[in-house]
């Protein structure tokens, strides 16, 4: 008996290695993929330096310094990062995982995306740049990997997947969002700002641009700007130095029921509690110029003057709006500088639709 219990024992030993081999190897090809992306795009990814120059009253002149990522975009030397990594730098160093460093120069930058472009001069010594994948063809689940220097800690790779899709973050500009975001759990820690996050092919999906933390360190909750957008802004970046924004030119506030409620008490006479009041708009700007109307009278809510009487923009081109950062999006995502917009407004509980021919957005605002 005790031969033959040995002998299924062996059996059913061998039948459990014979049926866990495919998934072992499914698992060593998945990590070899994971290899082989970081050995290909890792030199590409680079670590920026910048220097900032403050005055302190005992010591004059003082130098701050800040870390952040980027990676090659083209073979001119022109470099991606974030806008908020560079912001307010007096001098931009880029270090490549050679070790080799460059003075970078500011091509262009857009705060409202977070997005800027860098040149070097490397000449040969510039790697490959990284290709762009088509962002609006990602899946919830995919593999992912981002590539940084956290904490200054060079060619750090972590993995995670593609933890949802579409989200809308702030942007580093007052009042602007940023739109199609890509959200992954991917380890995204300080530094990791303006490296790429990588599909399991080795494209660019995005570029890691901000974490969801109370801590300030990783959370499992990362944000990446789309590859899209990239391909939308950056070569306007690059050719003209700043990225044309579709521009209404109207000041707003989000109304919900609690809002409604309290401008209604104030007399405001609204008969909506979704989508976006009308308080004021800019001299010149589209919208005065196509019959959109801002507040006519001012109430005093608490310390704050609030112009009443303007329109509520409900929907644009039919779809609706329910707060700025919707119209926002939308003007930044389907719309460009010209096109005209149909923009559904509710003045004096009546429903009506003003086209408005979108114009750039002055650099000044």
């Amino acid at each position: 008996m005790k031969r033959k219990s040995i002998a299924c024992l062996l059996v059913l030993a061998a039948a459990v290695l014979v049926s866990t081999a495919p998934a072992m190897g499914a698992a060593a090809g998945a990590e070899d993929q994971v290899i082989a992306v970081y050995e290909q795009c890792s030199p590409a990814v680079v670590n920026i330096t910048t220097l900032e120059y403050v005055y302190n009253w005992f010591s004059g002149n003082v130098q701050q310094e800040g870390t952040g990522s980027g990676f090659i975009y083209d073979d001119l030397g022109h470099i991606l990062t974030n806008y908020h990594v560079v912001e307010g730098a007096d001098e931009l160093l880029v270090t490549l995982s050679t070790g080799e460093e460059y003075t970078a120069t500011l091509v262009g930058s857009d705060s409202s995306n977070d997005l800027a472009v860098l040149e070097i001069r490397a000449g040969s010594k510039l790697p490959a740049p990284l290709p762009l994948a088509d962002s609006g063809a990602l899946r919830v689940g995919q593999t992912v990997l981002a590539i940084g220097s956290p904490y200054g800690l060079e060619q750090t790779l972590t993995t995670g997947v593609v933890s949802a899709l579409g989200r809308v973050i702030e942007s580093p500009e007052a009042n602007q969002f940023i739109g199609e975001v890509i959200q992954t759990d991917a380890a995204i820690n300080p530094g990791n700002s303006g490296g790429p996050l990588l599909d399991i092919e080795g494209r660019v999906i995005g570029i890691n641009s901000q974490i969801l933390s109370s801590s300030g360190a990783s959370a499992g909750i990362g944000f990446a700007i789309s590859s899209n957008t990239i391909r939308r802004v950056v070569p306007q970046l690059i050719s003209f130095g700043r990225y044309q924004h579709a521009w209404l030119g109207i000041e707003t506030i989000d109304l919900n029921k609690n809002t409604t409620q309290i401008l209604n008490r104030a007399g405001a006479s609204l008969t909506v509690d979704e989508g976006v009041l009308i308080v004021a708009f800019q001299k010149g700007s589209p919208a005065e110029d196509a019959g959109v109307r801002g507040g006519t009278r001012s109430t005093r809510i608490g310390p704050y003057l609030i112009p009443l009487g303007g329109d509520v923009i409900v929907a644009i081109d039919g779809r609706a709006i329910e707060t700025m950062a919707d119209l926002t999006v939308y003007l930044e995502m389907e719309t460009a500088v010209g096109q005209t917009v149909a923009l559904t407004l509710v003045r004096n509980s009546s429903q009506l639709v003003i086209s408005v021919v979108l114009e750039a957005r002055p650099a000044s605002i």
